[in-house]
């Protein structure tokens, strides 16, 4: 199941993961998101958009039974994620496809729910690209625009189904005009902070598509104590409870 340089992390819920330090490993951000939103639970489709090794969807599963497509440009990434999948007893109910997200028709109109944690930054200079392109790929905007992204997810997404992103707050103003210029009505936000007294570093943002306004702001979330040890409150939402 393993291959060369890989690894088998926890991540909750009885669940394991494959990763390698070679390419991008999961961040809570990704289990955040898979907790903040919306998930069709006996009925409908789910798909992860840029799902990296797949951390979206099996979070995701644990919430839900219905079918979950992960999409993923990167070979390597998908094909760990299939094994994850399979490791878990899980490749029933979640599939991986290596497509770009900005060219993948595979349920056009038809899901009730979209996932996507994306990169978060711009296209990166000469210097930055060399170093891991697989890092590179998954931090920033190599693959697709933030837009492109959510113009894909908006095509995808059925009438009034649901899409989920998880983003830093500084491209957040960004993140609603695009979700408005493609026909998805934000209706849910929550902001996460490492710790109190310091500014939001993550926030997560749900739309409807052809929603009506009126945008629910949640209650924040603190990350981190004083003591930097995870809050009780950080830790049941990242558990499920």
């Amino acid at each position: 199941m393993l291959q060369q340089g890989e690894r088998l992390d926890y991540i909750t819920d009885g669940l394991y993961i494959i990763q390698s330090k070679e390419v991008f490993a999961f961040s809570i951000d990704a289990v955040l998101l898979a907790r903040f939103t919306y998930v069709p639970r006996t009925r409908g489709t789910i798909v992860d958009l840029c799902s990296g090794n797949g951390i979206i969807p099996l979070v995701l599963s644990t919430r839900s039974r219905v079918p979950i497509t992960g999409i993923e440009i990167q070979s390597r990434l998908v094909g760990m994620a299939q094994r994850s999948a399979a490791y878990n007893h899980l490749d029933h109910q979640i599939s991986f496809v290596e497509k770009d997200v900005r060219n993948s028709h595979l349920l056009d109109g038809q899901a009730d729910l979209i996932t996507c944690n994306p990169p978060y930054f711009d296209t990166p200079g000469e210097k930055e690209k060399n170093k891991n392109p697989h890092l590179t790929a998954a931090r920033h905007e190599e693959n697709g625009s933030l837009e492109e992204i959510i113009a894909s997810a908006a095509k995808l997404v059925k009438q009034k189904g649901k899409v989920s992103m998880v983003l830093r707050p500084e491209r957040f103003p960004e993140l609603m005009e695009a979700y408005r210029k493609h026909r998805l009505e934000p209706k849910r936000v929550k902001w996460i902070y490492p710790k109190k007294g310091k500014e939001a570093n993550v926030v997560l943002l749900e739309g409807i598509k052809d929603g009506k306004p009126g945008l629910a702001c949640l209650p924040p979330l603190t990350v981190y104590d004083e003591h930097g040890k995870y809050t009780e409150e950080f830790r049941k939402y990242y558990e499920g409870q």
